[in-house]
């Protein structure tokens, strides 16, 4: 009930019956105060609570009660009419009955007279919701119906539902996502970014791939892994048929057998908090929602890529979440640790082997911040004036494989000419 409504009648009385008890006991000009409250409080006559207090409280029961207006027709013509309307709301009913009763007369589902006319003319919503009421037909309507469930897919249940910790300290759990550069329209195939990003250091590996079958997945993981210059603990991927599916999961199982699998929560991204911040800050900020699906688009794309990994993962600093404490008042309050590059921070971590890590960090020393944040620049304008695909334009798939004999993945780094 709105709190602007009038008092009914029933709340009336339980206000009088609380001050009888005082009105009774209180002097004459505690009672005239008294009717002065109760007359603002109530909206009632002074003489009509007067009259209440110094009588009875209670209300007289009817000694003749009023009798039915609408017999046993209305109320069947009523409810034939709402079950072939899907049990609408009386208000809504009200005003459809003669038309939807003459509508029924028609196909002969309903006997329809002059008599019954008026009356479904006159008849009040009150009265409808006493003759249909909704609770006992609510699970006949059709927009209420209880489909059978979809089986549960089996793949998915052999999955853990996990959230990697973000006070992890030890690298190698990654979160798993894709980016779609699908513009305004999912039509057709097109280019994703697959990202893995580790939840301890901050270390983000990106490739480019053309599609999102189990063809393209393999060829970017192939790359991302011979890229990587530390070992993967866990695979944390989201629910997409692109991750979950036998041939992947068997893939991943083949090609890092120690590795954990596990998967967020259907519909919760922040499950994968990490990666899909990065999703945003990494390759959305930089490249945009626009639409890459042609073979040139998909080399400049796999060229600005590499050059945001070397960016991101060398030279931008980030800040991890150190504690978490309750302020004297009850705030959150977050502590965060110095801001450190994800090469820096796997440098300092504990991992074994740290010969790769060595042999970026002394690669890194060639390097031109400037020039490297110039060429970004350079690449993605070229990659924005490139035209997309054709109506009647394909791709072989064989030529958007990725090269695993460059030297960036094979971590021989030799300078680059155009980064010195």
């Amino acid at each position: 009930m709105a709190e602007t409504e009038p008092m009914t009648i029933n709340e009336r009385r339980k206000y009088i019956h609380k001050i009888w008890g005082r009105y009774r006991d209180s002097s004459k000009q505690e009672k005239s105060q008294l009717l002065d409250e109760a007359e603002k409080v109530t909206g009632m006559h002074r003489k009509s609570i007067v009259r209440l207090l110094n009588g009875r409280l209670s209300r007289k029961p009817r000694h003749r009660e009023r009798g039915k207006s609408y017999g046993p027709i209305v109320a069947d013509a009523v409810k034939i009419i709402a079950k072939s309307l899907d049990y609408p709301c009386a208000e809504r009913l009200k005003p459809n009955l003669v038309w939807m009763a003459e509508q029924l007369h028609r196909h002969r589902m309903l006997c329809l007279d002059e008599i019954l006319k008026e009356k479904l003319t006159a008849i009040s919503v009150s009265t409808i919701k006493r003759l249909v009421r909704y609770p006992e037909h609510r699970l006949e309507r059709i927009a209420f119906r209880k489909y059978p469930s979809k089986p549960n897919n089996q793949l998915k249940s052999q999955i853990p539902i996990r959230k990697i910790p973000w006070d992890t300290s030890t690298p190698g759990h990654f979160e798993v996502d894709t980016v779609h550069h699908c513009g305004s329209s999912s039509q057709g195939i097109y280019i994703y970014t697959l990202q893995l990003l580790d939840v301890a250091s901050g270390w983000s590996e990106i490739v480019p791939v053309y599609g999102n079958s189990f063809a393209a997945m393999k060829d970017g993981f192939n790359f991302i892994l011979a890229r990587l210059p530390f070992p993967v603990l866990e695979f944390h991927p989201d629910n997409g048929p692109e991750f979950i599916n036998k041939l992947l999961l068997k893939y991943w199982s083949q090609l890092v057998p120690d590795a954990d699998v596990s998967r967020s929560k259907p519909f919760r991204k922040n499950d994968n908090r990490f990666v899909e911040d990065s999703n945003n800050s990494l390759i959305r900020a930089y490249i945009g929602s626009s639409r890459f699906d042609s073979a040139a688009q998909l080399g400049t794309l796999r060229e600005l890529e590499g050059l945001l990994w070397l960016y991101h993962n060398c030279f931008l600093p980030c800040m991890r979440l150190k504690q978490k404490s309750l302020s004297a008042k009850g705030y959150l309050r977050k502590t965060y640790d110095s801001a450190l590059t994800p090469l820096d921070r796997l440098l300092v971590s504990n991992i074994l082997d740290k010969s790769r890590l060595f042999e970026l960090a002394e690669y890194r020393k060639t390097i031109n911040p400037l020039f490297l944040r110039q060429k970004i620049d350079q690449t993605i304008d070229k990659l924005l004036s490139l035209p997309c695909l054709g109506s009647h334009e394909i791709i072989d798939f064989y030529t958007t494989k990725l090269d695993l004999k460059e030297p960036s993945v094979t971590l021989s780094f030799e300078p680059m000419d155009v980064l010195r």
